[in-house]
């Protein structure tokens, strides 16, 4: 599902979860935990990376149809803590864009300090309002701290994914390598981070992001709301027809 390994002081994870590691429980579980064990060990940044054809397409929304109410309460909460946890990294974070990242794996990657996209065909987004469900505060918030904001509203609202040069354009990406070199090439982004003074940095990540984490204290009243319109029939009847449209049915 997730693999890490630590090549001279940076630590790289992999996910590694189905054809295009959608979003579940697990998977952010199993991120959390792996984030929670790089901050206390030597790594002095992470590149993170997906496997196959994509980084991440995002939420498995035929699976949270297929589950129920408790675990789709069970897993926006897993999600938001995920994201929380990536956001606010006190290490620096590489994003190494390996393939399509849409929807919640556009957010993984906007959360990151640096991020990498291949050239050759790689798409990425936020599809939420296409899908029909509404963006968690946090989700929404680091598409606001990332994105370019004369593109911000474009991009939420349209649900486009762009290719890699115009992701530059939009703030979705900040460089576009060839396949072969985005692993090196994220390296050598992680290293140039962990050559910065570690404390000195994260000190500075946090003042940066703090604001953000004081403005989610403020929203419990409407975080209930979008807990609830993911729990909806009529959200889950949006969703089922935006998946037959997009994949199919299954």
């Amino acid at each position: 599902m997730i693999t890490t390994e630590t090549k001279e002081s940076i630590a790289i994870i992999r996910m590694d979860h189905g054809k295009v590691n959608a979003i579940d429980i697990e998977l952010f579980e199993a991120l959390q935990q792996e984030l929670l064990e790089i901050k206390n060990s030597p790594a002095k940044a992470v590149v993170l990376t997906g496997s196959g054809k994509a980084f991440s397409a995002g939420v498995d929304l035929f699976r949270l149809l297929n589950s129920g109410t408790d675990y789709i309460r069970s897993f926006v909460k897993v999600l938001c803590d995920g994201l929380e946890a990536l956001f606010f990294f006190p290490k620096p974070v590489i994003a190494a864009v390996n393939g399509h990242a849409v929807a919640g794996g556009c957010i993984m990657t906007s959360a990151c300090d640096y991020r990498l996209g291949v050239s050759d065909g790689m798409t990425i987004g936020v599809t939420e309002l296409l899908v029909g469900v509404p963006y968690p505060a946090i989700a929404l918030e680091i598409m606001r701290f990332a994105a370019a904001p004369q593109y911000l509203q474009q991009i939420v609202y349209s649900g486009k994914t762009y290719l890699a040069d115009d992701a530059v354009r939009v703030g979705l990406l900040d460089e576009v390598v060839t396949r072969e070199k985005l692993i090196e090439q994220a390296m050598m982004a992680a290293s140039r981070f962990a050559e910065l003074p570690a404390e000195a940095f994260a000190i500075t990540k946090r003042r940066l992001r703090e604001p953000l984490r004081n403005k989610l204290r403020m929203l419990p009243e409407e975080e209930q709301q979008v807990m609830d319109q993911w729990c909806s029939p009529q959200t889950h009847q949006t969703i089922r027809a935006y998946l037959d449209r997009t994949i199919g049915k299954r």
